[in-house]
C-alpha cells in the first residue's frame, strides 16, 4: 500500500531535516565536513523548489 504525502507534510519533514543539519553543523564547530555542507545545500535546494524561504530558519 502506498500512502501519499501532502505538500505540507513534505515541507515540514524537509524543514526538520534542514534544522537538524544546521544544529549538527553548529555543534561540530570549526570541523570541516564537505558532506554536511553538501547535504545542507541539497536540502536548501529542495526547500526552495517547494517555495520555502530559509531566511527565517537559518542559524
Amino acid at each position: 500500500m502506498v500512502e501519499e504525502v501532502s505538500d505540507k507534510e513534505l515541507i515540514t519533514v524537509t524543514i526538520d531535516k534542514y534544522t537538524d543539519l544546521q544544529r549538527i553543523k553548529k555543534a561540530n564547530g570549526d570541523y570541516d565536513n564537505p558532506e554536511m555542507d553538501y547535504q545542507i545545500k541539497i536540502t536548501v535546494a529542495k526547500l526552495s523548489s517547494l517555495g520555502v524561504s530559509i531566511e527565517d530558519i537559518t542559524l
